[in-house]
């Protein structure tokens, strides 16, 4: 048998700790570059580095001990039973549980409560908390967890949040101090706890009055008063029986029994499916204006539609952020990945000698006229009879080509990554315009976490059933294809910017790339994707299949490298995205992007 590696006796010692303190034997524990997620008895929590960093240590157990916690100590029924509907209510609402989880879970356990301090940092770095100038940009679920948190725990909120936090503190304890203060006796207990977190909401003017009592009433006709007050052995129990029946009671307020329940999800489906509105703006973002075929090719076996494209937004980078903010964190990539910049460089100048080696001239020889062939003297002194020698230039046919890199925005990529991913595509772009090849860059990721302005416009509309994505997409461009490279430059930086990173939605994303790509008029048009992970978005799994988004991503990837006359290519950075993509690369380290990006555009052009 061979010998682990010291990442698997990590990530060894990492499951059977989660299991034992999740008190669930089944409990299944993997790495991923994507966002840590925990589902179906599977933790997937981030990969550490191969040398095993400290802080990367800490940040993997944190997610591990955070998700085992709350398997252990959290009951989704009495959850969703007490959930308010309206978004930010439940925001709130969701976080002072996840408090409740966590401080009563640590308790007595300083390496616990360490470890999930180190996993709330690396969340609060992507939180618009930190970001926030004004009361009205505080997000009101970040900031009461955080109070909450320091109640239960004694801990001061990170430092970072602490201005923030000011904007909104006054306010919280004068209108829900003392809810604060009921909910700290009430750890033991989630179902007293999530009565006592709506009276904070009621309070905190998040829900109507009324409207909070009869919550749970009307989600226990069925299961009856005497589940609310379970322990903690029942909680799990329930938590493991009563899922399916949870995820049901929360897609469909209105019903009260199973067979009602379908019914009413039959009737919301056809509602939705008549709405012709929304299902022709969701075929038309999905079709590709193709002026160069003879026929349109569309990608008709994809099953797949946007609640609403009403929130979505192509936006430039410039337009992200002003002129001297984008200014400083050019500057911050830059210093940052200094050292890095002159190993890529090198890469980069040997694809330059590739590609212009294809464009070289040559020559024709024993031509009757053009320049005098010096090489070619020699025989003419051995032998007078024979005629002098012309040459005449050729240049060798070099397809002109467009070159779109499509990256990943997504909060997984965060940190070296996407510095990475940035320099290396400044690089490459630079370096490709040199060689007469026009380059695009372009980003993708979503405008909020957790659904946004599409998952608030579904709420109120009731909650449809299987309304499809749900949330608001974010397609950034860097660069544009005729936009010279020193215009570009400093657009990059933008991938720096706390906040910027959030869900991957790649099925929309590649169709949109595509579609600008088919677009352009040169002969030969070649995709590149830059991705981390498998697209993930939790509001719009939340309310469909598991493999929704990752289906759509596999048909429209199908139907590009059938059909269409782009070359697609791809890298995976700690992900295997070979499954996915027929010509792709999936690297371990994030330090080897720049190398693999070039050697991938060296190959194609080669093949060409």
């Amino acid at each position: 048998m061979a010998e682990q590696t010291p990442i698997e006796a990590f990530r060894a010692v990492l499951a059977g700790t989660a299991r034992a303190m999740a008190r669930e034997p089944e409990l299944e524990l993997s790495f991923t570059a994507e966002a840590p997620s925990a589902s179906f008895k599977q933790l997937r929590v981030p990969m550490p580095g191969r040398n095993l960093p400290a802080d990367q240590v800490a940040e993997a157990r944190g997610f591990a001990d955070g998700f085992a916690l709350r398997e252990r100590l959290h009951s989704k029924a009495v959850h969703e039973r007490h959930a308010p509907h309206e978004a930010v209510a439940r925001s709130v609402f969701d976080s002072v549980e996840q408090a409740r989880v966590e401080a009563l879970g640590s308790r007595g356990m300083a390496g616990v409560q360490a470890n999930l301090a180190r996993a709330m940092e690396v969340r609060i770095k992507s939180d618009p908390l930190i970001r926030a100038r004004t009361q009205a940009e505080v997000p009101l679920g970040t900031a009461i967890g955080l109070l909450l948190r320091e109640r239960l725990t004694g801990q001061p909120a990170p430092a970072i949040t602490q201005t923030g936090l000011a904007l909104v503190r006054d306010w919280v304890e004068e209108k829900g101090g003392g809810d604060l203060d009921a909910l700290a006796l009430a750890l033991d207990d989630q179902a007293t706890f999530a009565k006592l977190a709506g009276t904070l909401l009621r309070d905190l003017a998040l829900v109507e009055t009324e409207l909070e009592p009869n919550e749970p009433d009307e989600g226990g006709n069925e299961s009856g008063d005497d589940q609310q007050p379970s322990q903690e052995e029942q909680d799990s129990e329930e938590n493991n029986e009563g899922d399916s029946q949870g995820q049901m009671e929360m897609r469909s307020e209105q019903s009260e029994r199973g067979e009602e329940q379908g019914e009413d999800t039959q009737q919301e489906e056809g509602e939705f499916d008549g709405e012709g509105e929304l299902g022709e703006e969701g075929d038309e973002g999905m079709l590709p204006v193709r002026p160069n075929r003879p026929q349109p090719d569309t990608p008709g076996i994809i099953d797949y539609k946007a609640y609403t494209e009403r929130f979505d937004e192509i936006i430039e980078a410039g337009e992200l952020c002003d002129e001297e903010e984008l200014n400083r964190l050019r500057a911050y990539l830059d210093q940052q990945l200094t050292h890095l910049q002159g190993a890529v460089t090198k890469l980069a100048n040997r694809l330059q000698r590739r590609l212009m080696a294809q464009q070289s001239r040559s020559w024709l020889f024993d031509q009757e006229e053009g320049l005098l062939d010096a090489a070619r003297l020699a025989r003419v002194v051995v032998s007078p009879a024979h005629s002098l020698s012309y040459k005449m230039e050729r240049e060798t046919e070099f397809r002109d080509t467009v070159v779109t890199l499509l990256l990943d925005n997504s909060g997984s990529m965060r940190g070296r990554p996407i510095s990475i991913a940035a320099i290396s595509a400044d690089i490459l772009a630079r370096t490709l315009e040199r060689c007469g090849v026009r380059v695009e860059i372009l980003g993708f990721t979503t405008r909020a976490w957790k659904g946004g302005q599409a998952r608030e416009a579904w709420l109120q509309a009731g909650r449809p059933a299987a309304p499809g994505r749900l949330n608001d997409l974010r397609h950034i461009v860097y660069k544009r294809a005729d936009e010279p490279y020193r215009r570009a430059r400093k657009n990059l930086g933008l991938m720096m910017r706390e906040g910027l990173l959030k869900e991957n939605i790649d099925g929309e994303a590649l169709l949109w790339a595509h579609s600008r790509l088919i677009a352009r008029p040169e002969e030969r048009k070649i995709l590149m994707v830059i991705s981390d992970g498998a697209p993930v978005d939790d509001s719009t799994l939340s309310v469909n299949s598991g493999s929704y988004l990752e289906k759509h991503l596999r048909q429209v990837i199908g139907w590009i490298e059938a059909r269409s006359p782009v070359e697609l290519a791809a890298i995976g950075i700690g992900h295997d995205v070979t499954r996915y993509y027929a010509r792709a690369v999936t690297i371990m380290d994030a330090e080897q992007l720049g190398g693999t990006m070039v050697e991938q555009l060296a190959a194609l052009f080669d093949a060409d």
